[in-house]
């Protein structure tokens, strides 16, 4: 039985390795720089989290796996290896991870997560996804079998480490390119890899790259694969319901086009293993994933999402959605409320950014959740101006409102509308009411 260390373990991709090891009998002991949700429920788990780092934690482990966030200059990574510690990085840690599986990976800059689990519902084996699942209410499932469908991630590469032997890929928008030197030859010769090293591939062959690979692959054209499509309310929920080229009608919980995309390519890969009337019952048992589309309330006047999307093209995607929900709920009123995520996101992609929110007809805009980068001077007020946005240091979301004071004092109630936030940092804990 080995000893397993994690640095950084608070991290959504590097708690679910750590919640998969525990379930195959290794000894899990982690830390982090600070208390969060992730940390005290894997105590709550039965493994030992530190908090803050401290070289003391570094005893007799056997091997230690740390995030993409560690430095070399990180006091346990430093003493790790002073005592002759196996040392990996999450990428470098998958092959053994992942050793002997039959891998469904799941790559692209977007909808991987989703795409996930919704494959986790219409194919048995366990499940490492960077997203909470609803499902079952955490970023990894066990399961006594050779599957595992992993969500695999591009930003640092690692997906070529990830042994697929069925590899999906949503879209190959460059994103992080400052890993790949924002070179996009070695961006597309990655994913190019990444399909190379898979048994089967699923691609939605409308992504200009992906459409462009010789590879023998099944392809999804969403333009004319998927037709029908209709949003349909459960309880004031939505579905999205769809044909899916000659194969028959589904439905899955969620809304907007993408969503029918992230099915459909979800749909293509499990049919290779399952049968197609088992596919289209499981789908339905798909719940959705913490903070995609994540809707907290819900009434015929008053609707409150919680949503990841910290992309132009994701948080367009998503508002072009809500704008179909409102109408069919007949809801005039949509607030977004927008955490920029990372000030270099925010500068690479400023002009989308002041184009993606014009579907709402109310922006309020929060401060720039840093994820530890340098201010780089971007004046907010300045750029976003033409929408005439609200601006806060916080809101508070109570039950069925959301409150906040403005930079003028003057303090605002949505009890109103649909009211939607996004950003990848600590909105979600404000919308909840819980920071």
């Amino acid at each position: 039985m080995k000893k397993v260390h994690f640095i950084g373990i608070g991290g959504i991709g590097i708690s679910a390795l750590a919640r998969f090891l525990k379930e195959q009998n290794f000894i899990i002991t982690g830390s982090d720089i600070k208390q969060s949700d992730t940390i005290k429920d894997l105590r709550d788990e039965g493994m030992s989290v530190s908090v803050p780092h401290s070289k003391d934690v570094i005893k007799d482990q056997d091997i230690v796996i740390y995030s993409a966030a560690i430095k070399d200059d990180n006091v346990e990574l430093i003493e790790a290896r002073k005592k002759g510690i196996t040392c990996l990085s999450r990428k470098e840690a998958l092959p053994i991870v992942l050793k002997d599986k039959k891998v469904f990976s799941v790559a692209g800059a977007h909808g991987k997560s989703t795409t996930s689990a919704m494959l986790a519902s219409l194919v048995e084996g366990s499940v490492i996804i960077g997203a909470i699942s609803k499902a079952f209410g955490s970023n990894m499932k066990y399961f006594e079998s050779e599957n595992i469908i992993f969500e695999a991630d591009e930003s640092d590469s690692s997906f070529l480490n990830s042994n697929p032997y069925l590899a999906v890929v949503t879209n190959a928008e460059p994103e992080h390119m400052e890993h790949y030197d924002f070179d996009t030859d070695k961006f597309y010769a990655a994913y190019r890899g990444f399909l190379e090293r898979a048994k089967i591939c699923v691609i939605n062959a409308e992504d200009e790259f992906l459409g462009s690979l010789k590879k023998e692959c099944i392809k999804l054209y969403p333009s004319k694969d998927i037709t029908d499509i209709k949003l349909v309310l459960r309880d004031y929920e939505p579905y999205m319901s769809f044909n899916l080229k000659n194969l028959g009608r589904f439905e899955v919980f969620g809304i907007g086009e993408h969503i029918a995309i992230d099915a459909s390519l979800a749909i293509l890969a499990a049919a290779c293993e399952v049968g197609l009337e088992s596919v289209r019952e499981n789908l339905l048992e798909y719940k959705g994933i913490k903070r995609r589309f994540d809707i907290l309330e819900a009434s015929k006047d008053f609707v409150l999402i919680d949503d990841y999307g910290h992309h132009p093209t994701e948080i367009k995607a998503t508002l072009k959605s809500v704008k179909e929900y409102a109408n069919l709920l007949g809801i005039s009123k949509i607030t977004a409320i927008f955490q920029p995520h990372r000030y270099t996101r925010l500068k690479a992609n400023l002009k989308g950014f002041k184009e993606c929110f014009k579907e709402a007809d109310e922006l309020v805009i929060l401060p720039v959740y840093s994820a530890g980068e340098a201010d780089n001077g971007i004046d907010l007020k300045k750029e976003f101006k033409e929408l005439n946005p609200l601006f806060t240091d916080r809101i508070k979301g109570l039950d069925k409102k959301v409150e906040f004071i403005d930079i003028y004092g003057v303090k605002h109630l949505l009890d109103k509308g649909i009211v939607i936030g996004f950003g990848a940092g600590d909105i979600s804990l404000q919308i909840r009411g819980m920071l």
